[in-house]
């Protein structure tokens, strides 16, 4: 009976970590949309491709590329415990990459870094389709910069925006696997156990294939009707759907 009881705590903690760190990615998915603004508002073009540059080629770093520079940075011996130490702020390392506390805020810090430049390219992209007739219509009207982003940017890029919002919810319980798998350790384990690695752990480190597998059949059932559903209520508040 307590050990049913600890399974079920278990799972809840899990449940509670997947949605907490998908929801995080949900509420700040404007952000790579802000950020392609930023981009194409910068008039340098050798500046502008060297920031978009900059911020692209994380995406094609692996997690175990970014956890050894996290490591480097933060462990007890890295970058940013010696420079605390050298100007006097820490007697102590800090343990930033044990500290349970902030994982959820943490893994979303790494996950965005790596991905904002490429996720911004389908903004860009639909920025550039902006018809310029609008652009010279918002001059003639004697619209500033801000408004013409206001009244003439933002509305070109909402429906993409809509659209990979709609997918992101359909694919909630889906946080993947490489990036806690890597960053998992004795301290933080109860916390950054999403889904995916709690199957992957059932699986491998428990030896529970069957439980492991009717949980992925589980959540994949879920993200289908997650789908469905919100491609239903795009049909009925935009009037147009996703599949």
């Amino acid at each position: 009976m307590v050990e049913n009881q600890v399974k079920i705590d278990q799972l809840l903690q899990i449940i509670k970590n997947t949605f907490g760190m998908s929801g995080l990615n949900l509420l700040f998915s404007w952000l790579p949309m802000v950020f392609a603004i930023f981009l194409t508002e910068i008039k340098a073009v050798r500046f502008r491709k060297f920031i978009q540059t900059v911020t692209t080629l994380p995406n094609f770093i692996s997690w175990v590329l970014v956890y050894s520079l996290a490591f480097s940075m933060f462990s007890s011996e890295g970058i940013i415990n010696g420079l605390l130490k050298m100007f006097g702020f820490i007697d102590s390392p800090i343990l930033f990459l044990q500290n349970s506390d902030h994982v959820w805020i943490t893994m979303w810090m790494w996950s965005t870094w790596k991905a904002l430049g490429w996720s911004a390219i389908l903004y860009i992209a639909a920025i550039m389709g902006i018809d310029d007739s609008l652009y010279e219509a918002a001059h003639v009207d004697g619209a500033t910069r801000m408004q013409i982003i206001w009244y003439v940017v933002l509305p070109s890029m909402l429906p993409t925006y809509f659209v990979l919002l709609m997918l992101q919810i359909a694919s909630f319980l889906n946080n993947g696997l490489e990036q806690y798998f890597v960053f998992q350790n004795a301290f933080n384990k109860d916390t950054i156990q999403a889904l995916d690695l709690y199957v992957y752990n059932l699986a491998m480190g428990g030896g529970s294939y069957s439980v492991s597998v009717a949980i992925s059949m589980l959540k994949s059932l879920i993200s289908v009707v997650l789908l469905f559903s919100v491609n239903k209520l795009s049909k009925l508040l935009r009037g147009e759907s996703i599949v």
